[in-house]
């Protein structure tokens, strides 16, 4: 059987890139409970197997150690923080925290997903935790060892590497180990904005063959498409994905909306500014538009539709990165989606409980949204 072409590669075009801020501060979280704080662990003999940051500094990890129950389930966090697609935008990059370990905080809050609380964090509570800290500029196209049952899942361009990684990671650990992979706020849409540009495929195709990403996307992916770097998105890679997922993400996701859908070259003038920083102060009009965004994305996962071993939650507010935040992963006022919190159907979904697709309403029907809109300034910095 001739395989299923995914599209035509677009004729190559001069780009010239910036990085990518993606990622908001899950160190926000947690203002008013004590929070369990972990310090950084160094991986010191890393190089010799060449798994350095950008800047030549070894990978580094945070891990908060499980008990009882849960002492021998593992979960991971990839960290989020973009892409570099150059050189010039790369060296730039391994000057700051998304390019070396030696520019990180040495200790990082763990909330939400990666709580220690039963109250907060309900199913992972007790398991290992481990948040990895991103420095490559390319979601993670480095290997991991972990062993025992594990949970992948990461945020941003995190999120977008467990796609990468999933089923990889099921193989080196066996059959003897349930794995799973969450992507939160990962989904990245190939998508045209509002003046009809596709700035993303130019962008991802030069990411993948400056940082020789090719060899770590899906195989079959590759196989039926023209373009390799189409793998690069989540919606071409689903249908090869063995491993069971869970996609969480904002249908109206606020990274894709102020820089892929109406990015800054799409509205010269400024027409969006408001609209962006506060979506109840949109027009009738570009609420339409907007619909044209989670009309993408849902469409983009019908594919999955049917796939009983895959979960999702696909809520209608307007925020980026909702597993490691306390605030949107599971409070009494938590997003809700037909009366149940983001940790509520994760669970539902690792541990095979009941139903575990939720997708909401549109835009502005969802009164638990806390609708998240960081500034201009936090998004240069993330």
């Amino acid at each position: 059987m001739a395989p299923r072409r995914r599209g035509a590669c677009p004729a190559a075009a001069v780009f010239v890139a910036a990085v990518v801020a993606v990622g908001f501060a899950a160190e926000a979280a947690d203002m008013v409970q004590e929070r369990l704080t972990v310090g950084m662990t160094i991986v010191a003999d890393a190089a010799s197997t060449g798994a350095v940051c950008l800047d030549g500094s070894p990978p580094a990890y945070h891990l908060h150690r499980g008990s009882g129950a849960g002492a021998r389930s593992w979960l991971l966090q990839f960290e989020g923080g973009g892409w570099c697609n150059d050189v010039r935008s790369c060296t730039e990059r391994a000057g700051t925290r998304r390019g070396s370990t030696r520019l990180m905080t040495k200790v990082e809050v763990f909330s939400g997903i990666l709580s220690n609380r039963p109250s907060m964090n309900p199913d992972f509570y007790n398991w290992n935790r481990v948040k990895l800290r991103y420095c490559d500029g390319g979601s993670f196209s480095g290997d991991s060892e972990y062993k025992n049952g594990v949970l992948l899942s990461g945020c941003s361009a995190g999120g977008l590497a467990t796609f990468f990684h999933c089923d990889s990671l099921k193989e080196r650990l066996g059959g003897a180990t349930t794995v799973k992979c969450l992507s939160d706020a990962g989904f990245f849409l190939d998508l045209t904005d509002i003046s009809g540009n596709n700035n993303m495929r130019k962008f991802f195709s030069s990411l993948v063959s400056l940082q020789g990403v090719q060899k770590n996307l899906n195989k079959d992916c590759q196989n039926s498409t023209d373009c390799p770097y189409m793998c690069f998105f989540p919606q071409y890679a689903l249908p090869d994905i063995r491993t069971p997922y869970f996609i969480l993400n904002s249908a109206y996701d606020v990274y894709q909306f102020h820089h892929i859908f109406v990015p800054p070259s799409s509205d010269p003038g400024g027409q969006w500014s408001r609209c962006k920083m506060d979506p109840g102060a949109c027009s009738t009009s570009q609420i339409a538009t907007l619909q044209g965004l989670r009309t993408a994305m849902l469409t983009s996962l019908k594919q999955i539709e049917g796939e009983p071993e895959a979960g999702m939650f696909v809520n209608s507010c307007f925020a980026h990165c909702q597993s490691e935040l306390q605030d949107t992963w599971f409070e009494p006022d938590s997003p809700m989606i037909h009366d149940k919190k983001i940790a509520e159907v994760v669970g539902d979904w690792y541990f095979e409980r009941g139903a575990a697709k939720e997708i909401d309403c549109a835009y502005p029907c969802d009164s638990t949204c806390h609708n998240l809109i960081p500034s201009d300034q936090e998004l240069r910095m993330y």
